[in-house]
């Protein structure tokens, strides 16, 4: 497959393309920065993809890029874990709708077109609670992400207008060396980490080797259509994520990580880690999606490793 990916520097999209590749496949990274582009894929070492240099919320040359393409990955968006200035979170809107907006009518002028479309969504799109359980079927909540994630995933919607197979990934907190999660290493290793927040709050994870595996299950396998939770099938509470790591790391898990902690770290997106819910994959589950992760014991094992 000769497969675009917005995103494609990020965390889940740089793994993603080195994966592709690995498989045999072509792959344009549709990126802001040419030079980041090449630095994060040299052509020595990445053969197979192209580098296309795009305006996310402007139209131009660039939507040519689709054209030829099998598959398209929509990954694009502004960081979540920054302070949430009101210009920064205009960012965060419009790089995820009006960017896939413009994807979308670069797809409208693209003949032939891709077969599949993978977007990106979050599980922030059910708002948050600590008695909850939500799968696929449960209705939006009415907070910022919320609202984020109904606007991003009704500029996807419009996809289906021009014939592909349309796939929507509702992402957990991804669990790798990069992320958020990342970020909230640093308390532990400096020997101070313990429950964040009230401990009481969900936390629904998945491995970054999983996350990228669903995308490719939804890039080849014609049977999946609609959105999926992309999130492993045990969320934890935070204070039982908080033992596993601490015990992970050889590292006390007693001492609280006060909410201005993780916010000094995470900035306003600490309410992602702060609240939390309860998200279970049901769809990815029916579909005999094979996890490497069930457990967040071994994602953390593998995830710190020497």
């Amino acid at each position: 497959m000769k497969i675009a990916i917005t995103g494609a520097t990020g965390f889940v999209g740089s793994r993603l393309v080195e994966r592709l590749q690995e498989e045999g496949h072509d792959i344009v990274v549709l990126t802001r920065s040419a030079d980041l582009g090449r630095k994060t894929f040299p052509a020595e070492s990445f053969p197979k993809v192209a580098i296309v240099e795009y305006t996310p919320l402007a139209s131009g040359a660039w939507q040519g890029a689709l054209s030829g393409c099998d598959g398209v990955v929509n990954l694009a968006g502004a960081p979540i874990s920054e302070r949430w200035s009101d210009e920064h979170k205009q960012a965060i809107v419009d790089s995820r709708v009006a960017g896939t907006e413009k994807l979308v009518e670069a797809l409208s002028q693209t003949n032939p077109k891709p077969t599949v479309w993978v977007n990106a969504s979050a599980i922030g799109y059910y708002g948050t609670s600590e008695t909850a359980t939500f799968d696929e079927t449960s209705p939006a909540a009415e907070d910022f992400l919320a609202q984020v994630c109904q606007g991003w995933e009704a500029a996807a919607q419009k996809v289906k207008d021009y014939g592909p197979r349309l796939v929507i990934l509702r992402l957990g907190i991804v669990l790798g060396m990069g992320g958020a999660v990342a970020k909230m290493l640093t308390p532990f290793r400096m020997f101070a980490g313990g429950p964040i927040g009230s401990g009481r709050q969900w936390f629904s994870w998945i491995h970054l080797e999983d996350v990228v595996n669903l995308i490719i299950k939804a890039l080849t396998d014609s049977t999946m259509e609609g959105t999926y939770n992309a999130t492993a099938p045990n969320p934890v509470r935070m204070a039982d994520f908080c033992k596993v790591l601490g015990k992970v790391l050889k590292r006390p898990s007693w001492l609280p990580v006060p909410d201005f902690v993780l916010e000094a770290i995470l900035g306003d997106g600490a309410q992602v880690v702060l609240e939390g819910q309860q998200v279970l994959p049901t769809r990815a589950v029916a579909t005999g999606f094979q996890y490497q992760y069930t457990e967040v014991k071994d994602a953390l094992i593998d995830i710190v490793k020497p």
